[in-house]
């Protein structure tokens, strides 16, 4: 019916004018563009294959996304290198190989340079070889010889000074010690002045405390806890006799009233 026919393409036409014309321009929105991307890649990959199979053309199609990754197409059993070159034939194009020997050899050259360079300030330093050497070169060459030497000795005062400050704090510790020793002596010979009774008192003092420091030790022996005069009566064996010990100082001069432990 043309009447529908009709109706059907006024429908079209309305559909394309509620659409509008989308403006060709680059996408603002990275994850829009991203997508975008992908879909029109793949679109066109697409068109590509169709158009070289249903028309029998020979296609290379090269696609670089903004992150450089590689998208290509070549129409089989063609390579790219074989599409590309007879591209260049037909054209009459050369592509430009950049030759990287000129610029190694610069450089090589450079180097040989400055390395002569520092090998002839070498023997200048050192004082060798001054007969091809201008006035001004000369000049200064002195200038940085004496900052150098200002360099070097300033820091030969450097360790002087530390060395200085060592034997000084050295010094010290033996004059401490050196007081030390001196007010030692001067007890010692106080105390061999001193009057018999005197020296005699003192040194039974000092055996006394020798005597008491042995006892404490006697009565921390677990061995000795087996005896009965640690304050348990115990029996050995079978014998109803207990045997009596006396506990004896271990220095003469020290006399205790003796004990029995029964």
């Amino acid at each position: 019916h043309p009447e529908k026919k009709h109706n059907k393409n006024n429908e079209g036409d309305n559909n394309i004018m509620g659409r509008g014309k989308i403006e060709v321009k680059r996408i603002e929105n990275k994850t829009s563009r991203q997508v975008t991307f992908s879909k029109r890649r793949a679109g066109l990959l697409k068109k590509t294959h169709e158009l070289s199979v249903l028309c029998d053309a020979q296609i290379g199609l090269i696609i670089f996304s903004t992150k450089g990754k590689l998208f290509e197409y070549t129409t089989q059993p063609h390579s790219m290198g074989e599409i590309i070159n007879k591209y260049l034939q037909t054209t009459g194009a050369s592509l430009q190989v950049h030759d990287h020997r000129v610029e190694q050899y610069d450089e090589i050259t450079k180097m040989k340079r400055d390395t002569l360079n520092l090998e002839l300030s070498l023997q200048r330093y050192k004082g060798d070889d001054l007969n091809s050497a201008q006035y001004d070169e000369l000049n200064e060459l002195e200038k940085q010889l004496e900052n150098s030497i200002k360099k070097i000795r300033a820091r030969k005062l450097e360790l002087l000074q530390q060395q200085m400050e060592n034997l000084k704090r050295t010094e010290k510790m033996l004059e401490k010690e050196n007081q030390d020793m001196c007010q030692w002596l001067m007890k010692y010979e106080m105390y061999k002045q001193q009057p018999a009774p005197m020296m005699e008192q003192h040194q039974q003092e000092e055996e006394e405390e020798e005597a008491i420091t042995e006892l404490n030790l006697l009565g921390e022996q677990p061995l000795l806890a087996q005896f009965s005069f640690f304050g348990d009566q115990h029996q050995l064996g079978t014998t109803s006799n207990s045997s009596a010990y006396h506990l004896q100082p271990s220095h003469p001069n020290l006399h205790f009233p003796p004990t029995t432990y029964d």
